[in-house]
């Protein structure tokens, strides 16, 4: 009971929040499926996460229903026919979320709002069409009240998505995140600079490489949560994840990390998905009874398990006895190249186990770049980023990342902060972003220093509500306190200052 009294007398915590942790908590009581000895060494070792998934998955932690589905035929489960106008189906959308899960408890993904809306938003004026979004935009702020909480735009320019667009500046909310799937032969400029001019003063949208993820995935994907790449009418059943740093330590050379420590550990955290994925299809009530499932808007040859890592960074220097992280990797050949060799095998690893249940997504798990929690500190870098404040100028910091991206078709992204300056010249910025994504780069994401929205690691949230749990104060956003903890505890905040001398070389 200590934990639940813990739970119930936070002074910074909702309502809400305090039913999450409430219900996380007992759900983390079962035992129907039990880890291994090694599982429970690799735990305590600080290697294994399972990022809070919980003992016992009664749902995968991704859902990405086809929301296209509601649009043309409404959902006998909920009741509702199909939209006639542009109210009605915002109201439609807004109450399906409420009915899609997630490990966060909220619908990590909203759909690709655009494609969703444009025809009914061509029916009425833009005021109206504005007035609707507003509303549509501040619901979605006031209730999805966790910055996982994701919607896409694009490729093509939209009136949905100019409003979108001018709305988000306007407002300033945390949620939802926004993708921009882009392709320069598909986006215009025109559309292209509205978004960069957005995501300066939003941190929102980010650029998604559609090229890539349509190679990938196929034209259905959807960008979710942080910048997770997954199919639409599908999802990620599981994301743990392999902290590389504590990884290093358990090799006596690099040699040993190769032909050892890195398959051993593998293999254990394989055959850990496969048991968590076998229960949620098998053993929970999602796959066989959930109104999703039944009226088609998920199928599970959709999902697939992701695999997830961080701390490639801080692993590549260890193994080389690197302790300036200014001499390491994303600064030093050797180690960026060992980084390269150990994504190479990693790939293989994964690519070589079958993976269960994922028939429709080339029948194994994908590779992601996790973006890290505030318990890694400073020795897990999110995913195979560089470590914050170690970024070297930007030119140097996207060739390094374009090395890496295209390991992670469920996820990768770079961040990049940016000085005020910036702001006057999008076209510049959009010139920077489209030879990011034309060198390899799958996902680029940036704000200006002054910003009161940022993004973290990979999720958004307001330096202003952060300033509340400082103060003791609760705040809305369900990710503040990831927020404050990345802050904290891995100078997340403090990533390198693009200035646009040295960025527009």
């Amino acid at each position: 009971m200590t934990e639940v009294m813990k739970i119930i007398s936070d002074p910074t915590l909702t309502y809400r929040q305090q039913l999450i942790a409430l219900a996380r908590l007992a759900e983390n009581q079962d035992t129907s499926l039990p880890l291994t000895d090694e599982e429970k060494q690799m735990k305590a070792d600080g290697i294994l996460c399972d990022l809070n998934e919980g003992a016992a998955p009664y749902r995968p932690r991704y859902i990405i229903p086809d929301y296209r589905i509601l649009m043309e035929n409404g959902s006998a489960f909920l009741d509702l026919k199909k939209p006639q106008d542009l109210w009605e189906a915002c109201a439609h959308l807004l109450i399906m979320y409420q009915h899609v899960p997630s490990i966060t408890t909220f619908p990590v993904f909203l759909g690709n709002l655009d494609e969703l809306l444009e025809p009914f938003v061509q029916q009425v004026s833009y005021e109206e069409a504005k007035k609707c979004l507003r509303l549509f935009l501040l619901q979605i702020d006031r209730t999805l009240t966790d910055s996982f909480v994701h919607a896409d735009l694009g490729p093509k320019d939209s009136i949905t998505g100019r409003i979108v667009l001018e709305l988000t500046e306007e407002m300033q909310c945390a949620m939802p995140n926004l993708t921009l799937k882009y392709d320069p032969e598909l986006t215009s400029d025109e559309f292209a600079q509205l978004c960069v001019t957005c995501m300066m003063k939003t941190a929102k949208p980010s650029f998604a490489n559609h090229r890539m993820f349509v190679k990938e995935w196929g034209e259905d994907y959807a960008i979710a949560s942080c910048y997770n790449g997954l199919k639409v009418a599908g999802g990620g059943y599981t994301l743990p994840r392999l902290r590389m740093y504590e990884l290093s330590l358990k090799a006596k050379d690099i040699q040993d990390f190769k032909e050892n420590v890195l398959p051993h550990y593998v293999e254990i955290m394989l055959g850990f998905m496969d048991k968590r994925i076998r229960f949620i299809v098998e053993e929970s009530n999602f796959f066989k009874a959930n109104f999703l499932v039944k009226e088609g808007f998920v199928k599970q040859e959709n999902f697939t398990g992701m695999f997830g890592m961080v701390g490639l960074a801080e692993c590549c220097n260890h193994l080389l006895g690197i302790t300036d992280p200014m001499k390491g990797y994303g600064h030093n050949k050797q180690a960026d190249d060992l980084g390269v060799e150990i994504m190479e095998q990693l790939q293989a690893l994964v690519n070589r186990h079958p993976g269960l249940y994922c028939e429709g997504c080339g029948g194994h798990y994908g590779l992601h770049a996790q973006v890290g929690i505030d318990s890694d500190g400073r020795e897990n870098s999110p995913g195979a980023r560089i470590p914050v404040g170690a970024e070297p100028v930007m030119p140097e910091h996207i060739m390094h990342s374009a090395r890496f991206h295209h390991y992670f078709p469920t996820g990768i992204g770079d961040i990049f902060k940016f000085e005020e300056t910036w702001i006057q010249t999008p076209q510049a910025a959009l010139d920077i972003i489209k030879g990011a994504l034309q060198m390899g780069m799958r996902y680029y994401s940036g704000y200006l220093e002054n910003n009161d929205v940022v993004r973290v690691t990979g999720y958004l949230v307001k330096k202003s509500e952060i300033a509340k749990l400082d103060a003791h104060e609760q705040s809305l956003n369900n990710v503040t306190i990831f927020g404050k903890g990345a802050r904290d505890y891995s100078d997340a905040l403090d990533r390198r200052i693009e200035k646009y001398e040295e960025g527009s070389r």
